[in-house]
C-alpha cells in the first residue's frame, strides 16, 4: 500500500491522536465525552479531512464481527439472568482448600468463560463475587482480580469469540470454530497454568497469611439468599413468573447456549447463530428487551 500525500498523513495523524487521547483518558476536562463518543469523533474526523473517503469508511465496518458481539453481549446478559455467573462464583470456594486453590479456580474459571462469553462480559460479571468472597473469607482481592483479568485474556485467545481481534482473524481467515480452538487450546493451558503459578509465587505470603473460614460458601449463600429474598418476594407479590416457571426458562437458556456452541462447531455461521440465539432468548423471557438491550450497552461503554 502506497504512502498517502504528506497533508493526509499529517491530518490522519491528528484525528488519530484525538481518538488516542479520548480512549486513554475519557474524561478529559476539554472533552469528557467518553471512549465510545471519542472514537466517533476520530472516525468522523478521517472522513472530514478527506484521509477516507465516505465510502471507505462504510467498507471498512465488518457487519459479521458486530453482528456476533452484539448477539453474544445479548446471550450473556441473559445467562446473567439466569444466575449462570452467580453458579460460577459458587465455584470459586466451594469446598475450597485455600486461598491458593481458590486463586487456581479463578484462574480456570475466568479463562472458561471468556472464552465461551468474551473477556469483557466475564470480568464484569464475575468481579462483584470475587469481591463477595474476598470479603466473606477476610482476604484482600488483589490476587484474586488480578488472576481474573489475567486469565480472563488469556482464555479469550481459545475461541473467535473470545476477543474482537480473534474474530476478525477467523472470519477473514476462513478458519472454522473447532480449528481455531484445536490450534490455540493447548498455548491457552499452558498460559494459564504458567499465569496462576506466577500469581501464587508473587502473593505467596499474602495467601499463606490467611486464615480460612470452613463455612465461608455457607455464610457467602446465606447472605445472597438474605439479599435476594426480599426482592423475589417483592417480584412475586407483582405476579412475576413463579420457581417453577424460572428453572424452565433458565434450562431454556442454558440448552439455547449449548446449541449455540454445538452450532459453531458444526461450521454454521457464527454471527447469524449467535443472532438466532439471542432472538429466541428475548422471545422466551416474553418482556419488553429494552431493559436488557440498555444493560448490554453498559460494559460497552466502559471498555
Amino acid at each position: 500500500m502506497a504512502l498517502g500525500s504528506f497533508k493526509k498523513v499529517v491530518l490522519g495523524s491528528v484525528a488519530f491522536a484525538i481518538f488516542w487521547i479520548l480512549a486513554v483518558f475519557p474524561a478529559v476536562p476539554f472533552l469528557p465525552i467518553g471512549r465510545t463518543a471519542g472514537s466517533i469523533l476520530g472516525a468522523i474526523l478521517m472522513v472530514i479531512f478527506k484521509v477516507i473517503t465516505p465510502e471507505q469508511a462504510y467498507s471498512a465496518i465488518n457487519l459479521p464481527v458486530l453482528g456476533l458481539l452484539f448477539g453474544t453481549m445479548v446471550v450473556s446478559i441473559y445467562l446473567e439472568r439466569a444466575d449462570m455467573f452467580k453458579d460460577l462464583g459458587v465455584l470459586f470456594s466451594w469446598k475450597s482448600w485455600g486461598a491458593k486453590d481458590m486463586l487456581c479456580r479463578i484462574c480456570v474459571v475466568s479463562a472458561i468463560s471468556s472464552a465461551l462469553f468474551t473477556n469483557d462480559t466475564a470480568c464484569v460479571f464475575l468481579t462483584e463475587f470475587i469481591l463477595k468472597i474476598a470479603r466473606q473469607n477476610n482476604i484482600r482481592p488483589e490476587p484474586f482480580l488480578l488472576g481474573l483479568a489475567s486469565s480472563s485474556n488469556i482464555g479469550s485467545s481459545a475461541t473467535p469469540i473470545g476477543n474482537p481481534q480473534n474474530l476478525i482473524i477467523a472470519i477473514q481467515s476462513r478458519i472454522s470454530f473447532g480449528e481455531f480452538v484445536l490450534g490455540l487450546l493447548p498455548a491457552v493451558l499452558v498460559g494459564v497454568f504458567v499465569n496462576a503459578l506466577i500469581l501464587i509465587c508473587m502473593f505467596w505470603r499474602l495467601l499463606s497469611d490467611v486464615r480460612e473460614e470452613e463455612d465461608a460458601l455457607d455464610e457467602l449463600i446465606v447472605q445472597e439468599d438474605s439479599e435476594s429474598g426480599p426482592r423475589q418476594s417483592t417480584e412475586e407479590s407483582k405476579g412475576l413468573l413463579n420457581r417453577w416457571e424460572r428453572l424452565s426458562r433458565k434450562l431454556c437458556i442454558y440448552l439455547g447456549t449449548v446449541g449455540m456452541l454445538v452450532g459453531f462447531l458444526m461450521g454454521f455461521n457464527m454471527s447469524w447463530t449467535t443472532l438466532t440465539a439471542a432472538l429466541i432468548f428475548v422471545i422466551l423471557d416474553f418482556k419488553d428487551a429494552g431493559p436488557c438491550l440498555e444493560k448490554e450497552f453498559l460494559p460497552v461503554s466502559g471498555t
